[in-house]
């Protein structure tokens, strides 16, 4: 019988950023300076400091977001002799240029149905009325019809919320993974238009009650409602084949925006300082009291992201939540989130670290998707007689006609002099 593996059950990674740092720091301590660029070198340094960077080195994952950016760094540095790489014309692509242009509005669009939508939100004249093709133009006469309506009302805003977190999950992983830019792009203007405490505001609830919720008819959904004959609808029959414990439609809807809410804040310090902020350890940890491995590892990880802003106190009373973030949750090498003695973890100058995230996707817009993007006289010139004469020309017909009388003037009846 083999052994078990007794090991965590995932393997670490560490980043580039994370060998320059510890390069950066035993050569300044064993050294005296350091050796800004080279990583290579190990002159001076002890043993185990070797080994520790031939363990970096194995686990080193280079992600395809990191290749972009350097990509679009040398571009930004040499604009001129850097070739700009063919764009392929994909879905995603076509899609992210048809909604560039107003994409902040549609951003602020589907969060508004998504807070119409939310079962925390009370219903105001100024929402948006996402019951509109719900609600019967005559109003309820019996008791059978109050609930039958009631429980369609509460089933339509379940199924808005599950499309609203798909389409925007569907969107992130698809521009991430065409370009780390776009996603970009969209994650600012999510993060522009509130979507981090919406989505807050979305847990901060009896998450319980929500994912237990059971507004479904099991007689006229599908398949029930065309198979067989059909029992008439009475207030028995209304819960009849009903058997499922927990409305996966609803866990379903909050492991999405759980994503979200990751994807928007993994390595920015700006925006894991909004959950801090925002007070979200708390309702987080609520939402772990749901049984479901997935929704559980999402929770987990916006909690380890905030553990080393939160506080020693917090971390010494949440003692089971650390041990289940240990178990659960990939960790880098040199991963620090129960102690907070990173640099990039001090809290202060976050406002320039969006700026500078922002110059950089206005410039990647401008470059690929504006008209205007390129100057002509800053554009390459082919000064190789060879190659210019070599280029295929079209002449007109008029000048193929009078060939002859343009060779004669411009030719024969020019001194050879003014050639030179």
């Amino acid at each position: 019988m083999p052994m078990k593996n007794k090991g965590l059950p995932w393997a670490p990674k560490a980043r580039q950023k994370d060998l320059d740092l510890f390069l950066e720091n035993t050569r300044v301590k064993f050294v005296g300076f350091p050796l800004q660029g080279d990583r290579v070198s190990l002159a001076g340094l002890p043993q185990p400091i070797h080994e520790g960077v031939d363990v970096l080195k194995h686990n080193m994952y280079t992600s395809l977001a990191e290749v972009q950016i350097q990509k679009e760094e040398e571009i930004a540095r040499n604009p001129l002799s850097t070739e700009e790489p063919t764009v392929p014309l994909t879905p995603t692509e076509i899609l992210y240029q048809g909604m560039l242009p107003n994409l902040p509005q549609y951003m602020i669009a589907l969060l508004k149905i998504l807070l119409a939508a939310a079962p925390t939100s009370k219903a105001k004249t100024d929402s948006i009325n996402i019951m509109a093709d719900v609600l019967p133009e005559e109003m309820p006469m019996t008791v059978l019809q109050s609930m039958k309506l009631g429980i369609d009302v509460n089933r339509h805003k379940e199924i808005i919320v599950k499309a609203v977190s798909a389409v925007l999950l569907l969107l992130l992983k698809h521009f991430k993974l065409n370009h780390i830019y776009q996603f970009e792009f969209m994650s600012q203007h999510l993060v522009f238009a509130n979507c981090i405490p919406l989505v807050l505001k979305f847990f901060n609830q009896n998450i319980m009650a929500y994912v237990g919720a059971k507004n479904t008819i099991p007689i006229l959904d599908f398949p029930s409602c065309v198979i067989g004959d059909q029992p008439e609808l009475t207030a028995e029959s209304l819960e009849i084949g009903d058997s499922q414990q927990y409305s996966w439609r609803n866990i379903f809807s909050c492991i999405n925006l759980l994503r979200i809410l990751n994807k928007l804040t993994k390595w920015k310090h700006s925006r894991i300082m909004m959950l801090v902020v925002f007070k979200s350890a708390p309702i987080l940890k609520r939402t772990l009291k749901v049984r479901h491995a997935m929704m559980q590892l999402y929770v987990l990880k916006l909690l380890k992201m905030q553990t080393k802003y939160l506080g020693r106190q917090w971390r010494k009373s949440n003692m089971k939540t650390m041990s289940a973030i240990y178990q659960k949750v990939r960790h880098r090498l040199n991963d620090d989130w129960a102690y907070g003695n990173d640099l990039d973890a001090r809290p202060w100058d976050f406002q320039a670290e969006e700026c500078a995230l922002r110059a950089c996707v206005d410039r990647f817009n401008n470059r690929r998707y504006s008209a205007n993007a390129k100057d002509p006289d800053f554009e390459p010139l082919d000064t190789c007689t060879t190659s210019v004469l070599g280029q295929p020309f079209e002449l007109t017909d008029y000048f193929k006609q009078h060939y002859e009388v343009w060779l004669q003037r411009e030719v024969f009846q020019t001194p050879l002099g003014d050639f030179y």
